[in-house]
């Protein structure tokens, strides 16, 4: 299948925090797949807009057994709007994260798509994308659909909220800090992560 232009940026970002040999058994999800992957993202049918909040502060236990981790807690918000001109429902993520070992709050944002796994017997992901080639992360859902798994190489981030080249970085997958298991929890939670005031609104009212 040919992916759209937009779909195929947001499988390269899904691609980038996939090992290689699993490069060549990713293609676009169905509409069929996409839907059902979106009904379990957000609990239910999104309708024209939509949030998943996922959030893991690790415990000193945690860290002591993965001494290489410099992610010391993390939050994702999945976000689903309606578009409409073409009717279709676009995604988009938002992740915050607090280092291990530095000060500060850290963000970053994009678009993402859907992409399927073949080797995963057809595990249907998002692939989330930094604009600009910024990286990007690949969002999967465990089976009981309470949790997420973020994926990374590399994702443009900013320190607080602010997207300039001074305050611009990357969070780089090292030895512990590729995969991430993040655990569902209420909107409220990644309420830091907006900061628009009529989406604050409608993310406390979801």
């Amino acid at each position: 299948m040919k992916l759209s232009l937009l779909a195929a940026l947001a499988v390269a970002a899904l691609i980038s925090a996939a090992h290689a040999d699993e490069a060549d058994d990713i293609r676009e999800a169905s509409k069929a797949e996409a839907e059902t992957f979106n009904t379990r993202m957000y609990a239910g049918t999104p309708g024209n807009k939509a949030y998943a909040c996922f959030v893991r502060r690790y415990d000193a236990e945690h860290l002591a057994r993965h001494p290489k981790q410099k992610v010391a807690s993390m939050k994702l918000l999945i976000s689903a709007e309606l578009d409409k001109e073409d009717k279709e429902l676009h995604n988009s993520f938002r992740l915050g994260f607090r280092y291990r070992h530095r000060s500060g709050d850290f963000d970053s944002s994009g678009s993402c798509n859907h992409a399927v796994f073949t080797k995963d017997g057809n595990e249907v992901r998002l692939g989330c994308g930094v604009d600009c080639e910024g990286g990007g992360i690949g969002v999967a859902l465990s089976k009981d659909d309470k949790s997420t798994i973020v994926r990374l190489e590399r994702v443009r981030v900013w320190q607080n909220n602010k997207p300039d080249d001074e305050a611009e970085q990357s969070l780089v997958g090292g030895a512990d800090d590729r995969i991430f298991r993040l655990d569902r929890t209420d909107n409220s939670e990644c309420a830091s992560l907006v900061t628009d005031r009529k989406e604050l609104a409608a993310l406390r009212h979801k």
